[in-house]
C-alpha cells in the first residue's frame, strides 16, 4: 500500500466526539443499572491463546473454523484476537482462583474482533458489554439475569422481543443431536451450502439459519424442548413461571440454540426487525459444564453480551440522535495582554465545575466565530479592561438573556442565565 493511500482497516471504524457522546451516555447508565445488581467490572486481555477459543466455543463452530483474527507470534505461540468474551473471563477467574467459596458478578465492555462480511450493526471490530456469573444453578438465577438484560434495553430506551429456549443437559442434547441426523439428511439439496456443512459438524446450528428455505426444514423438525431430560424441563417451567411473576413477555422459540458449544439449559434473545436481517440485539444463556471443561471445578455458570453498535443503532432509530455534550462557556481572549489571566479564570471556573472552552487572542468578529462554533451555552470576551476591573458581559448564544457583573462574580452570573454546573452529568 502506497504511502498517501493509508486508511482504516475494513470494518474498523474511527469514533469521533459526535459519535462517542451516545456512548459515554449509554455506557455510564449501563455501569450504573449494572452497580445496582451488584455487579463489578472486570478488565480482561484483548489476546487469548487460540486453544482457549477452540477448546470454550468448539472447534467446528463457525467462529473458530472461519472468523477470527490468529496469528503467530514471535516466541511461535498462536494467539487470537477475542471474538468474545465469555472464555476468556472464564480462563480468568480459573486462573485468580475467584471461584473458591465465592460467587462472582462481573462485566466487561470493549472490543471484540470477528472477521465476517461488514454490515450495519455489525464490523469486524466491534463493541460489547459482556455480563456473567458463577456459582448459581438455579432457575431464579436465570430470571434475574434475564431481568438484568431487560433492563439493559430499557435503559438505552430501545424495545424488542424476547426468545427463549431450553437446551437441556449435554446427554439430552447429545439424543436431540441423533434425532436431527434422521431429520435433516433426506432434506440435504434444500439447505443452504453453509447449512450442509454444519448438518456433518453441527446439525443444532441449521435450526437457527437465516435463510427461508432452511427456515422452512426447520419448521417442521422434531421439537427439542420434547427432548429435554426432566430436570431441565422442571428447571425451564420454573423459569417461564419466574418470568411471568416479573411481567416480562416472552416467545418460546424451540429453534433457537445459538451458536456456541458450550450452551446448556437456558438459551435467550432479544430480537428486533428494526435493523434488519442481524436482528439479535443482546443474547446469552447457561454454560454450566465451561468452568470444568477449560480446568476448574464444576461450577455452574451464565451469562450474556449485547453488541454496543446495535444497542446504539436500535436506539438512533427509536429515540433519534444523542448529540455531544455542549460547553457551559466560551471564553474569547480579545488581546495578548489578557491571554495569561483569562487561562487563570478558566481553570478557576474548572474548579467549580463549568466546562469551559477558550479562543483568541482574536478581534471581535472573529472571537464570535470562535464562539458560534463551540456550541457553548454562553460567551463572554475578556480584554485588559475586564482584567482590570471592568464589568464583564455575559451572554447567552443565540438567546439574548445576558447577565453583566464583576469577573468574581461570573460563576453566579452562569447560573443566572440557567446552566447549573453544580448539578452531576450534562449540563442542559
Amino acid at each position: 500500500m502506497s504511502k498517501s493511500a493509508l486508511h482504516a482497516v475494513r470494518g474498523m471504524n474511527d469514533l469521533f466526539p459526535e459519535d462517542t457522546a451516545a456512548w459515554q451516555v449509554l455506557e455510564g447508565g449501563l455501569r450504573d443499572l449494572l452497580a445496582r445488581y451488584d455487579y463489578g467490572e472486570v478488565r480482561l486481555p484483548i489476546v487469548e491463546h487460540t486453544a482457549l477459543f477452540a477448546r470454550a466455543i468448539g472447534d467446528v463452530t463457525d467462529i473458530v473454523q472461519k472468523e477470527m483474527y490468529t496469528f503467530t507470534d514471535r516466541n511461535g505461540d498462536s494467539l487470537t484476537l477475542r471474538p468474545e468474551g465469555t472464555a476468556g473471563c472464564v480462563r480468568a477467574v480459573i486462573e485468580q482462583q475467584r471461584l473458591r467459596g465465592q460467587t462472582p458478578r462481573l462485566y466487561y465492555m470493549g472490543p471484540m474482533f470477528r472477521h465476517e462480511r461488514p454490515q450495519k450493526g455489525r464490523y469486524r471490530q466491534f463493541y460489547q458489554l459482556g455480563v456473567e456469573i458463577f456459582g448459581l444453578a438455579g432457575p431464579g438465577t436465570d430470571a434475574e439475569v434475564i431481568a438484568l438484560s431487560s433492563r439493559i434495553l430499557q435503559t438505552a430506551g430501545v424495545s424488542a422481543v424476547l426468545h427463549l429456549n431450553s437446551l437441556g443437559s449435554p446427554e439430552a442434547r447429545q439424543a436431540y443431536r441423533e434425532v436431527l441426523l434422521a431429520y435433516l439428511p433426506p432434506q440435504r439439496e434444500a439447505l443452504c451450502a453453509d447449512c450442509r456443512e454444519r448438518l456433518e459438524r453441527s446439525p443444532l446450528r441449521v435450526l437457527d439459519c437465516k435463510v427461508a428455505g432452511c427456515q422452512a426444514i426447520a419448521a417442521g423438525a422434531p421439537r427439542l424442548r420434547d427432548h429435554l431430560d426432566p430436570e431441565s424441563a422442571a428447571h425451564f417451567a420454573t423459569l417461564r413461571h419466574l418470568l411471568d411473576a416479573l411481567g416480562i413477555p416472552y416467545m418460546e422459540d424451540s429453534r433457537l440454540v445459538r451458536g456456541l458449544d458450550y450452551y446448556n439449559r437456558t438459551v435467550f434473545e432479544w430480537v428486533t426487525d428494526a435493523l434488519g436481517a442481524q436482528g439479535t440485539v443482546l443474547a446469552g444463556g447457561r454454560y454450566d459444564g465451561l468452568v470444568e471443561q477449560l480446568g476448574g471445578s464444576p461450577t455452574p455458570a451464565m451469562g450474556f453480551a449485547v453488541g454496543l453498535e446495535r444497542l446504539l443503532a436500535l436506539q438512533a432509530l427509536q429515540q433519534g440522535p444523542v448529540l455531544p455534550q455542549r460547553p457551559d462557556l466560551f471564553l474569547g481572549v480579545l488581546d495578548e495582554t489578557a491571554l495569561a489571566g483569562t487561562l487563570q479564570i478558566a481553570e478557576r471556573l474548572r474548579d467549580q465545575g463549568v466546562r469551559v472552552v477558550t479562543g483568541g487572542p482574536a478581534g471581535f468578529k472573529a472571537l464570535m466565530k470562535q464562539a458560534e462554533r463551540s456550541r457553548a451555552r454562553c460567551q463572554a470576551l475578556l480584554g485588559a479592561a475586564q482584567l482590570g476591573g471592568a464589568p464583564v458581559l455575559l451572554k447567552e448564544q443565540g438567546a439574548g438573556a445576558q447577565w453583566q457583573g464583576p469577573m468574581a462574580d461570573l460563576a453566579g452570573g452562569l447560573i443566572g442565565l440557567g446552566v447549573d454546573f453544580r448539578a452531576p452529568g450534562p449540563h442542559t
